[in-house]
């Protein structure tokens, strides 16, 4: 036992003592609140006004999108981005989709400019405005065809920022809109009428726990979503770190002085334990910064526009999220221990370690659909699932927590899971930190297990 306690203690101090542990810890939650606050604060800062003459030669529609253009949202009116709704923004599929989510969040302005352009040609009215932007007297201008009600009307818009798509999709919006009134207006239609009966309905949801009682799940998707990130990163991350630490053992041999002092189950398991005492070190580091910067920032953002929901998480939530954690690390731990034990460089195991990463990948993408379903079959049998556990039960106990026995189920699989790996990583660790020059077959592990 003190051989296997020294083993621990310096390998927990080998990673914690270090400079590199200690600056990733304290940055990573800073890092993580600026990325998910300043680009709603970027956002959220309107650009100069943009100055638009309209060219209208029927002078029906122009009118409209001035007054469109004009009409100022007020604070309960205007719709505030939710969490939720910036992270699909940060997780669209191109920057072009991200912008375009973020135009209908957050609003431009625009200043409409006199232009006369009577008895001019099309060609010198381009030409005018064109002279205009270039000598910084307009920024954009918007030419309305005279047949705008044709279906392949075509409206003309030319702009120095062309790539500000907050304005342009606000400005598409008013001339649809401008369009759509002087259709309605033309075909004796009341517009206000119209608006009145496609009012929308006031829709508002709430969830209904097990025992029918009301709680809160706003917040949830987003929650999940850092928890799962911050479950597969750690265990991505600590594993590999594992087998770095084993293939280097096994490339300067210092096994062979390791296993004359200790047996190899006291030597891998120690390494096992002080590595996951790091990492939970680190995770408790991350989650208490969290909690506070989450306490200190909800102001803020509240007052920038930005409204954030917290959902519901107990102690016993936490408890479990450390559990499954530790879990987590120790069946990834042991495969990347595994793999380390059996090849002769880092190089070599990074093509081994494409199997946990690949069940790691799984794990994250399953908990978006468990977050939607919390208790489907999907839910239930991914949460108890080794390998898939350690990340998605945390979310599904996270967005409405199935029953203890469920919980204990997937902890008992896990665990057994774990013994049986550990069991496995002993027998090839013992014989294969002494193989030198080349990787071990599959016939050759197959022996190693059977070796007594």
């Amino acid at each position: 036992m003190k051989k296997f306690l020294a083993v621990v203690k310096h390998e927990y101090k080998k990673i914690v003592l270090k400079w590199s542990f200690l600056l990733v810890t304290l940055l990573f939650p800073v890092l993580s609140a600026a990325f998910a606050v300043v680009p709603a604060l970027l956002f959220s800062i309107k650009s100069e006004p943009t100055r638009i003459a309209l060219v209208d030669e029927t002078k029906r529609i122009a009118p409209r999108i001035r007054e469109n253009l004009a009409l100022e949202k007020t604070p309960s009116e205007e719709k505030q981005p939710t969490a939720e709704e910036l992270v699909k923004n940060s997780t669209a599929t191109s920057p072009d989709e991200q912008m375009k989510r973020a135009a209908e969040q957050f609003g431009a302005t625009f200043n409409v400019v006199e232009y006369d352009a009577a008895a001019k040609s099309l060609d010198q009215i381009k030409r005018e405005l064109t002279g205009k932007i270039i000598g910084k007297e307009l920024d954009a201008y918007l030419i309305v065809p005279s047949d705008y009600e044709a279906e392949n009307a075509k409206f003309e818009f030319f702009s120095r920022k062309a790539g500000d798509y907050v304005a342009n999709s606000q400005l598409e919006r008013a001339i649809n809109g401008a369009v759509r009134s002087q259709r309605l207006a033309d075909a004796n239609i009341s517009e206000d009428r119209l608006k009145d009966l496609s009012r929308n309905v006031d829709f508002t949801k709430t969830a209904i726990s097990e025992k029918g009682d009301e709680k809160n799940t706003e917040g949830v998707f987003i929650a999940s979503f850092v928890i799962s990130m911050m479950l597969y990163i750690t265990l991505m991350i600590y594993g590999q770190q594992i087998m770095s630490a084993v293939v280097e053992e096994k490339e300067t041999r210092i096994a062979e002085i390791l296993f004359s002092s200790a047996k190899p189950f006291e030597l891998m398991m120690g390494k096992l334990v002080g590595v996951g005492l790091a990492g939970l070190t680190q995770l408790a580091i991350w989650i208490t910064s969290a909690l506070l910067l989450v306490g200190v920032g909800l102001a803020n953002l509240s007052a920038a526009g930005v409204n954030i929901s917290v959902p519901d998480i107990t102690p016993l939530t936490v408890v479990y999220f450390f559990i499954f954690f530790l879990l987590g690390f120790f069946i990834y731990a042991t495969i990347y221990a595994l793999i380390g034990s059996m090849v002769t460089t880092v190089q070599e195991g990074g093509q081994f370690a494409l199997l946990p990463i690949m069940f790691l990948v799984a794990g994250f993408i399953i908990s978006t659909n468990i977050v939607r379903d919390p208790n489907s079959s999907l839910a239930f049998w991914a949460s108890i699932a080794p390998f898939l556990a350690p990340i998605t039960m945390p979310v599904r106990i996270l967005a409405e927590t199935p029953p203890f026995w469920q919980i204990a189920l997937s902890i008992l699989l896990n665990g057994a899971t774990i013994g049986f790996l550990v069991w496995l990583a002993a027998r090839v660790y013992r014989v294969g930190m002494l193989m030198y020059g080349k990787r071990a077959t599959i016939p050759e592990v197959f022996k190693w297990i059977r070796q007594k």
